[in-house]
């Protein structure tokens, strides 16, 4: 090690642990809080403008474990934090070696930031950083299916654009943190990706082009803006010979099925009292495609309720999000749901009942 702050850092990271546990740190365990220190001291920081030009354009990360709900409602607290801890200690690993600033860490969520003075720079590093965290998250998961947890994915969304910088706060507490529109597009996009799926604005996009191998655009509807954004999803970066994980989630058998069900919209995070009903026409382990009185948004969340007759379990409070719609006659369509948010329980009815299908038992139905 040439950084003599690295070494006595880790002197007393080493001693720290030693007081605190009866326990020497190990080896392996040694040389990854090294490069932690080292890619800190070498990272760019977000220098806080001039006062009178705190506008400048960053590239905002945004990830969030998707049902990490339903994990935390069905382990205990110990449990949870250390698979917290063991995810979030391997993203912080990548996002420091890629150059990014960590904002924040909101519960279940993290946000991070990227700068740089080369107008391109920034977002691809951001892009990069996103793949990187998600195929960590294979070797993460790895760990938690030979302790018998569950398996964690990451939803994540990146914007670029102009944002304001400044200290938030009092005397008592501030912190440096950037607001802005870009960030809350930033947001929304985050809120709109699945499982183990990375979406990029238009923004993000452009300065990207060349370097990220992406899907079709796609349009999605952000509150607060006047016109439909533009989101690609990053399938991987070529030049580098990396690709986006397909999970098993996103691609299980599919079978056939006359179930009757009841619905309520999510809109800003809260449950619209009406219900409607639909009919299930096909299911799979992570989602359904259904036909529903109303055709609706992609991206649209709701919340469903129905019977799985041939193992005797009901579904209530089941989560939703709308990724195809297409429409039929009158008002009527179908739209494809994938499911955000599965209770242990519901997940192996689920399986269960889309087994039996598969081997050739008649679901029942009106």
């Amino acid at each position: 090690m040439n950084e003599p702050a690295v070494t006595d850092a880790l002197r007393q990271i080493r001693d720290i642990v030693a007081e605190e546990t009866g326990a020497t740190l190990p080896s392996n365990a040694c040389a990854r809080v090294e490069k932690v220190l080292e890619g800190a001291l070498k990272r760019p920081s977000l220098a806080l403008p001039p006062a009178d030009d705190l506008a400048h354009d960053v590239t905002i990360l945004l990830a969030d474990l998707r049902g990490f709900s339903a994990v935390s409602a069905s382990y205990p607290g110990a449990t949870v934090l250390a698979l917290l801890n063991r995810c979030f200690a391997a993203m912080s690993e990548i996002v420091l070696r890629h150059g990014g600033v960590i904002d924040k860490f909101m519960g279940d969520a993290i946000m991070v930031l990227f700068e740089s003075p080369g107008a391109d720079e920034a977002p691809l590093a951001a892009v990069s950083c996103a793949v990187d965290m998600q195929l960590a998250m294979e070797g993460v998961n790895a760990v938690s299916r030979g302790q018998g947890l569950p398996e964690l994915h990451f939803g994540i969304g990146i914007n670029t654009g102009r944002v304001i910088s400044a200290v938030l706060g009092s005397e008592l507490y501030s912190e440096y943190t950037v607001i802005g529109e870009e960030v809350n597009v930033a947001s929304r996009i985050e809120s709109f990706s699945l499982r183990g799926q990375v979406l990029i604005s238009e923004s993000t996009w452009k300065r990207c082009n060349g370097f990220v191998q992406t899907g079709e655009p796609m349009d999605a509807f952000v509150k607060g803006k006047s016109k439909l954004v533009v989101l690609r999803e990053v399938l991987g970066i070529p030049s580098l010979g990396k690709a986006v994980p397909r999970h098993e989630q996103r691609r299980s058998a599919r079978v056939r099925a006359a179930l009757p069900f009841s619905y309520r919209m999510v809109v800003n995070q809260v449950v619209i009292p009406e219900a409607r009903r639909g009919r299930i026409l096909d299911i799979g382990y992570y989602g359904v495609l259904a036909e529903v009185p109303l055709a609706h948004s992609p991206f649209s969340e709701m919340v469903l309720e129905f019977d799985l007759p041939l193992v005797g379990e009901r579904m209530t409070e089941l989560y939703g999000r709308v990724v195809k719609t297409t429409p039929t006659r009158g008002k009527a369509a179908q739209v494809g749901l994938e499911f955000t948010s599965m209770r242990p329980e519901q997940k192996a009815a689920i399986q269960l009942f889309v087994q039996l299908l598969i081997q050739g038992a008649e679901a029942a139905g009106d």
